[in-house]
């Protein structure tokens, strides 16, 4: 605040009192002078030779930095915002941007005026001090990297020198009007790039006043945006994406990032960074920087995943479970008590033959060493992404970066909505404030809000659990009796049935209430009017995460740890509202049924999600440009091609890390069940890239360009969700699967030295004596007069003193559950832990490379203004003594001494 203050004098929008002696609700305008400037006159245009696919104004020299447009509507609001238009327009002159209107009979639609902005040096000079933008001081002569050896074989990955670096490496510094000898200005219209002269225009319109109105001063393009005034306000694409503009002074930017890097033939290429960083800003870059770093560590973790799930396939026929519940003699002996009440009947466990051994491909010993390498992977990715985001740091000139500059200003909307004000203590100047009772009244209404939605979330799933206990007897009862199913009733049990519909009915409701509640999330966080840009966007993130993660998690909790597990036994079952009776686990287990949930839930996600990226605006585009496609296209402008574009908005990057850290969440909260779900995801990222790089290039305006140095608020949640998975996948390998009971026999109960696993499947069910089943669960019929049913359980038989009581071993094999949950967390998070503290945050290249940079850096500007000191020296200044010389020198010696 204090570096702004200093500076107001010189800007040419600053904060100021408002003419009735209170501080005004926005800054206002000062005057600067442009008279050395020779802009032609309209009537020297000869608008017949003016390109309408061009990005300059009629003369071809000043390029437009900002387009804003308004369709001149004959409503009782019309004077009112014709005089808004008129006095914001007079205000962005009077600061020193030049404007030129296109009326709306040159406009395809003959309804729509364009306004076209420019920046002239004097405006950018100013403003990017302010800003504190870095810029060229001296070409880097740092040494680049050692090649690696192995480089050549990632050739055919790699893209041409000219497209992953379009500009040299230059050694930075914050601008000064003061200083400009100092930088490397060899021209001065293309010395800021267009990234950063849209961002300085952005800054100076959403500050920019357009009067006032009930009593109140009002300014900023974001309200005049809201009440109709403007309809759109964007920068411009540098040309179109398809093919190269005919203007020699354009980049072709955009048609080069879509050749190169937003056409899927290219999605085995990296990416452009440093172009994406030039054209779209570094907020954009940084997240296209973690989704490719995110996608290249899932191939280490697919890789992995692959090898487990074929460890399980080749040894599918070697599983001694699988293969006493297909043997005739032991699983076709066996008879299972009824899996619900009266309209199931007995059943063969050898029924399940396909699906227990299709369970053994996800249940076996590599589940294991996958949870355990799961939980080292996602460390090392967050921490060779904190590396990797220092080395993007330092090489976009962001390690002084001061996220608060950009994002602690005062939101436009607080400001309005705030009328009382009190003294900042620290600038000691009178700002608008929220009273703490208006605060309290807002966050209650809001945290209500949030938990009535969660607990919405909550009745859903117990109606979809509801759905599963209502519908199986149906299942059951349907394949038993139809003969059309005979064929498939070995894989397609009632259990597997249930659950695919289940997952599916539970999918559809995801989308609904995901649908509903990001506008909920939006409106309440508006309605708590949070002071900065930063607090919005981590309250809107905390909310919509904390819905996203029940909504979509929640179905799959429920099957790891609540499925199958308050069960009870024949004759005592559990019922839900005293009516339905609890679902039971496959005799094979609960974990085939968590990896569909979860393949469901997952997949569904992801390609609902790419259909609504691609295919949404594609289609609005293709509506919207319906009627400009049957006009010539040298009729067809530059601005309108843009106008009739999506807008990307402010919380267009929110959403795709939204979609980003829920696919994390599936990969690694549950990844124990389903080894291939980082194959799936990678997969899905690889598209990912390319589907966002396309929308943002071919479907949406150019983004305003804005600076970020991290991925922000994100980072911490993916620490959260890390620790997190290293709990649940130990409950799932201890709970869900059945490695454990499978580990106690071998290890405690097995009664055959030749083969241990042999009777592992008597040993797991218990005995029910039929003539003990009660009126309620009795089936109706029969047919065969068995005497006994088998179950899933340890309890002791019926004939037995304690009779359907827990055996010893159900105890052993619950003390050795725990005990690996105990022993598995404290292993990972050990490793975990290790491995955070062994891998620096900043690679020690990045840091020599920052200390360097620095040193000649303060050496450079040193000897400026030692040289600036000797000049006055001698032209005789009284001012410049020789003690201010001596001073100099020292300083420089001291920076080359620390």
């Amino acid at each position: 605040m204090n570096r702004l203050g200093r500076k107001a004098s010189e800007t040419l929008i600053e904060m100021a009192p408002s003419a009735d002696g209170e501080e005004s609700n926005g800054p206002l305008c000062e005057t600067l002078s442009t008279a050395g400037s020779e802009v032609p006159s309209s009537s020297e245009i000869d608008k017949r030779h003016q390109s309408k696919d061009s990005i300059f104004f009629r003369d071809g020299v000043r390029r437009i930095d900002f387009v804003l447009s308004y369709v001149d509507d004959l409503n009782k609001e019309w004077e009112k915002k014709l005089e808004r238009r008129k006095e914001f327009e007079s205000n962005l002159q009077k600061a020193g941007l030049e404007l030129e209107t296109e009326d709306k009979k040159e406009s395809e639609d003959g309804k729509i005026y364009f306004v076209k902005i420019h920046a002239p040096w004097e405006v950018l000079i100013t403003y990017a001090e302010v800003l504190n933008i870095k810029v060229p001081i001296k070409e880097n002569d740092i040494p680049s990297m050692v090649e690696n050896p192995l480089d050549c074989m990632l050739t055919p990955f790699r893209l041409p020198e000219k497209v992953m670096h379009p500009e040299p490496d230059y050694f930075t510094a914050p601008f000064s009007k003061e200083k400009q000898e100092l930088y490397l200005i060899n021209d001065e219209s293309t010395f800021f790039s267009p990234s950063m002269r849209n961002r300085i225009v952005n800054y100076i319109l959403t500050r920019c006043p357009y009067g006032t109105e009930e009593g109140k001063k009002k300014f900023g393009i974001k309200r005049l945006l809201n009440n109709g005034t403007y309809s759109a306000a964007y920068p411009l694409h540098d040309c179109q994406y398809w093919k190269k503009a005919s203007d020699p002074n354009c980049d072709n930017e955009r048609y080069t990032l879509y050749m190169e890097w937003a056409r899927f033939l290219r999605f085995y290429k990296e990416q452009p960074l440093d172009l994406i960083r030039k054209y779209y800003g570094e907020k954009i870059g940084i997240y296209f920087a973690w989704l490719g770093f995110y996608t290249e560590m899932l191939f280490l973790a697919a890789v992995v995943g692959v090898i487990c799930f074929l460890y399980g396939l080749f040894t599918m026929d070697e599983n001694m479970s699988s293969k006493e519940i297909c043997d005739p003699a032991i699983g076709g002996e066996i008879i299972m008590c009824p899996l619900c009440d009266r309209e199931c009947e007995y059943w063969r466990l050898n029924t399940t033959c396909e699906s227990s051994e299709y369970s053994h491909l996800f249940d076996n010993v590599a589940t294991l060493f996958f949870a355990i390498f799961m939980g080292i992977w996602v460390t090392l990715f967050l921490e060779f992404w904190k590396r990797r985001q220092a080395r993007l740091k330092y090489e976009w000139d962001l390690v002084d970066f001061e996220e608060e500059q950009q994002q602690l200003q005062l939101r436009p909307e607080y400001e309005a909505k705030c009328t009382q004000k009190k003294k900042n203590p620290v600038t000691q100047e009178m700002e608008p404030y929220l009273p703490l009772t208006s605060q309290a009244v807002r966050f209650c209404i809001s945290g209500t809000t949030v938990l009535f939605w969660v607990s919405l979330i909550i009745a859903s799933m117990i109606a979809v659990i509801v759905y599963r206990l209502a519908v199986y007897a149906a299942f059951a009862s349907l394949m038993e009796n139809a003969q059309t199913l005979q064929p498939i009733s070995g894989l397609l049990t009632p259990q597997l049935a249930t659950s695919v519909t289940a997952s599916c009915l539970n999918f559809v409701i995801i989308m609904i209430l995901n649908f509903i509640y990001e506008r909920i999330a939006i409106w309440i966080t508006d309605m708590e009017i949070p002071r900065t840009h930063m607090e919005y966007e981590n309250r809107l993130t905390m909310k919509m995460f904390l819905f996203q993660f029940v909504n979509y998690y929640s179905s799959c909790f429920y099957v790891a740890f609540f499925k199958g597990k308050f069960v009870g036994y024949p004759g005592a079952y559990t019922y839900m509202f005293n009516r339905w009776r609890n679902e039971e686990c496959d005799p094979a287990g609960c974990l085939i049924e968590l990896t569909t949930q979860l393949t469901i839930v997952m997949a569904g996600k992801q390609i609902w999600g790419n259909i609504q990226e691609a295919i949404v605006p594609w289609i609005c585009n293709w509506w919207g440009r319906r009627k400009a496609r049957n006009n010539p296209e040298n009729l067809y402008s530059r601005w309108e091609q843009d106008h009739d574009l999506q807008t990307f908005g402010a919380l267009g990057l929110f959403y795709e890390y939204l979609e980003m850290v829920i696919q994390f969440g599936f990969i690694t909260l549950f990844v124990a069940s389903f080894p291939l779900a980082p194959l799936l995801a990678l997969m899905n990222n690889i598209l990912e890239i390319r589907v966002d790089s396309w929308k943002l290039t071919t479907q949406y305006r150019r983004p305003v360009a804005a600076k970020a140095h991290s991925i922000g608020v994100w980072q911490e949640i993916l620490n959260g969700m890390a620790i997190l998975s290293v709990v649940t996948n130990a409950f799932i390998v201890a709970f869900t699967s059945d490695m454990i009971p499978r580990l106690v026999y071998y290890y405690a109960y097995s009664e055959s030295d030749n083969s241990p696993m042999s009777g592992y499947i008597n040993n797991s069910l218990s005995v029910f004596l039929i003539s003990d089943f009660p009126e309620r669960n009795k089936p109706k019929t029969n047919t065969e007069n068995f005497v006994i049913c088998r179950y899933r359980d340890y309890r002791y038989p019926p004939d037995h003193e304690k009779k359907y009581l827990h055996t010893m071993q159900f105890w052993h094999i619950l003390a050795a559950k725990l005990a690996f949950i105990i022993i598995m967390e404290h292993v990972v998070f050990i490793v975990k832990f290790f491995v955070a503290w062994m891998i620096p945050d900043v690679p020690a290249d990045v840091k020599a490379k920052i200390k360097r940079e620095k040193y000649l850096t303060q050496k450079i500007l040193h000897e400026y203004e030692l040289e600036k000191l000797k000049e006055r020296l001698c032209q005789g200044d009284k001012r410049a003594t020789e003690k201010e010389f001596i001073a100099t020198e020292g300083r420089m010696e001291l920076s080359r001494a620390m």
